[in-house]
C-alpha cells in the first residue's frame, strides 16, 4: 500500500508543493484525488529535504490545499509496448485514441530509456532514401544520425515531414522499417492533416503516431517526444527495425519547459529559457544513434520553427551544437513557389561523406554534391551581381551559371508532394543540370567520372 498525504503546502498554477514526505524520488508519479472522487495525474519534478514539488497533467484548477489527497506510485512514467503498436495513434498521456482495442502490452518501459554508453555506438554509415533530391543528394540522411529541419512559421514543414515519413526506407537492407512520429502543441487542423494523410497513403501501417494538441496539457507536451523515443528504443533495439523519429514542434516544447520554469520560479537563461534547455535537449537528441551488436537503429528528423527566422535564437542554436547538421527551409523559395524550399548552401549534413559513395549510393555522388553546391553557389552571387551592374557586366560563362541556378531550383529542388525520387533519378538529374556547364567547369569531378556521366543536352528545350 502507498501513503496518501494531506500535507500540501502550497499550489502555484499547475504546481503542488508537498512537504514533509518520505521515500519519494525524481520523476516518480502521483495521484491526486480530490473530494468529489475525481482523479488527477501529477510527476514530480523536484525534490529537497523532504519537499517534493508536484506537476499535475490535468492543472490545478479546482483544486485547494484541503480538498485533496496526494499518492505517490513508486515509479516514473511507463508507456506499454508489443509489436502491434504499430499502427496506432496515441495521445500525449499513451492513451489510443484511434478508437481501436486497447494495447496489450508485453513489457511496460520507461520513458526516460536508458543512457547509451559512448563506446557500445555504431558509427553512422548507411544512407537513407527520403526520395526528396535536396536531401538525398546534397545533404544525405544517414541511419543514426540526427537531422533537425529547422523552418519558420507558415513554411510547409508538416508536408515535408509527412512526405519523409511516407517515403523514407534504408537501400540494400532487409530490416524492417518503421516510423515513429511525434507531434507537440500541434493545431487540431494540422493533426487532421497528419492522420488523415498516414492513412489516406497506407504509411500508418509501419507508423506509430503521437499527438498533443495545442490544448492539451503541457507536461504530455514534455513527455511525448520520450514516449516516442522509448517506443523507438524497444522496435530498434528489441525488436531488431531501423526506426525514423520525427519530432514536430520542437519550439512547441521547449516553450512547454518554458512555462513550467516560471512556474518554479527558476532563474531564466537566454530568452526566458531555463538555463537547463541545452542539456534537456540533449537527453533526447542523444537517444538516437546505432549500437555494436544490435541490428536495429534510431535516425531522429527534429523539427523546429525558428522564432522571426532566428538562426541565432537559442532552440535553433542549442539544437545545431548537438545534432550532426540541419536543413534549413528558405522562405524566399517558398515565395517563388520551389517545393520543397531547402535551403542547400546554408544547410549541412555532417555524416553526409559516410553514407554516400560506391555500394551506398553511387561511385560519382560525393563528386557531383561539390560541383552543384559550386555551380549554384557562383550562380547565385552572378545574379545578386546582376542586380547591382546589370547583366551586361558579366561575362558569357557567369551567364550560364545563372541560368544553371535557376534551372536548379525550378527543376532539381522543385518536385511534388507525392513524388518519390530514387537516388539514381537524383544523380542522373544532377548530370543533366551539369551538362548545362561546359566540360572544362566541372573542375571538381574525377575525370572518369566526367566522361562516363556527361551528356551535353539542351535544357532551354527541356526544361521550359
Amino acid at each position: 500500500m502507498f501513503k496518501e498525504y494531506l500535507n500540501v503546502r502550497d499550489i502555484i498554477g499547475p504546481l503542488i508543493l508537498m512537504q514533509e514526505v518520505e521515500g519519494v524520488t525524481y520523476g516518480e508519479l502521483a495521484e491526486i484525488r480530490l473530494d468529489s472522487g475525481e482523479v488527477r495525474r501529477g510527476r514530480v519534478l523536484e525534490i529537497s529535504e523532504g519537499k517534493a514539488l508536484v506537476q499535475v497533467f490535468e492543472g490545478t484548477r479546482g483544486i485547494a490545499r484541503e480538498n485533496i489527497k496526494v499518492k505517490f506510485l513508486g515509479k516514473g512514467m511507463e508507456i506499454g509496448v508489443s509489436p502491434d503498436i504499430i499502427g496506432r495513434i496515441f495521445n500525449g498521456a499513451g492513451e489510443t485514441i484511434d478508437g481501436g482495442p486497447p494495447i496489450m502490452p508485453n513489457v511496460y518501459v520507461n520513458i526516460n530509456g536508458n543512457p547509451m554508453n559512448p563506446f557500445a555506438r555504431e558509427y553512422p554509415n548507411e544512407f537513407i532514401q527520403t526520395g526528396i533530391s535536396a536531401i538525398d543528394a546534397m545533404n544525405t540522411l544517414v541511419r543514426g544520425q540526427k537531422l533537425p529541419i529547422f523552418s519558420g512559421a507558415g513554411l510547409p514543414h508538416a508536408k515535408i515531414a509527412a512526405q519523409i515519413a511516407r517515403q523514407s526506407r534504408v537501400l540494400q537492407s532487409e530490416e524492417k522499417f518503421a516510423v515513429v512520429f511525434a507531434a507537440m502543441g500541434i493545431t487540431f487542423e494540422e493533426s487532421h492533416y497528419f492522420t488523415t494523410d498516414f492513412k489516406r497513403t497506407g504509411a500508418i501501417e509501419r507508423a506509430v503516431l503521437f499527438i498533443n494538441l495545442a490544448d492539451d496539457p503541457v507536461i504530455e507536451r514534455i513527455a511525448i517526444p520520450r514516449m516516442a523515443l522509448a517506443v523507438a528504443e524497444y522496435l530498434a533495439y528489441e525488436k531488431d527495425m531501423h526506426v525514423l523519429v520525427i519530432l514536430t514542434d520542437m519550439t512547441n516544447y521547449c516553450e512547454a519547459l518554458r512555462e513550467i520554469s516560471a512556474a518554479r520560479k527558476e532563474v531564466p537563461g537566454r530568452r526566458g529559457y531555463p538555463g537547463y534547455l541545452y542539456t534537456d535537449l540533449a537527453t533526447l537528441y542523444e537517444r538516437a544513434g546505432r549500437i555494436k551488436g544490435k541490428k536495429g537503429s534510431i535516425t531522429q528528423i527534429p523539427i523546429l520553427t525558428m522564432p522571426e527566422d532566428d538562426k541565432t535564437h537559442p532552440i535553433p542554436d542549442l539544437t545545431g551544437y548537438i545534432t550532426e547538421g540541419q536543413l534549413i527551409l528558405s522562405r524566399l523559395l517558398h515565395a517563388q513557389g520551389v517545393y520543397p524550399p531547402v535551403d542547400v548552401l546554408p544547410s549541412l549534413s555532417r555524416l553526409k561523406d559516410k553514407g554516400i559513395g560506391k555500394d551506398k549510393t553511387r561511385e560519382d555522388h560525393a563528386d557531383v554534391v561539390n560541383q552543384l553546391y559550386a555551380a549554384y553557389a557562383r550562380g547565385k552571387n552572378a545574379r545578386e551581381l546582376a542586380v547591382v551592374l546589370g547583366e551586361f557586366a558579366l561575362t558569357s560563362i557567369d551567364v550560364q551559371y545563372i541560368k544553371f541556378s535557376e534551372v536548379f531550383e525550378k527543376v532539381f529542388l522543385l518536385q511534388g508532394e507525392e513524388e518519390n525520387r530514387t537516388i539514381e533519378e537524383t544523380l542522373n538529374m544532377s548530370w543533366e543540370l551539369l551538362a548545362y556547364l561546359p566540360k572544362p567547369e566541372l573542375k571538381r569531378i574525377k575525370q572518369v567520372f566526367v566522361e562516363q556521366y556527361y551528356k551535353p543536352v539542351d535544357l532551354a528545350k527541356k526544361y521550359n
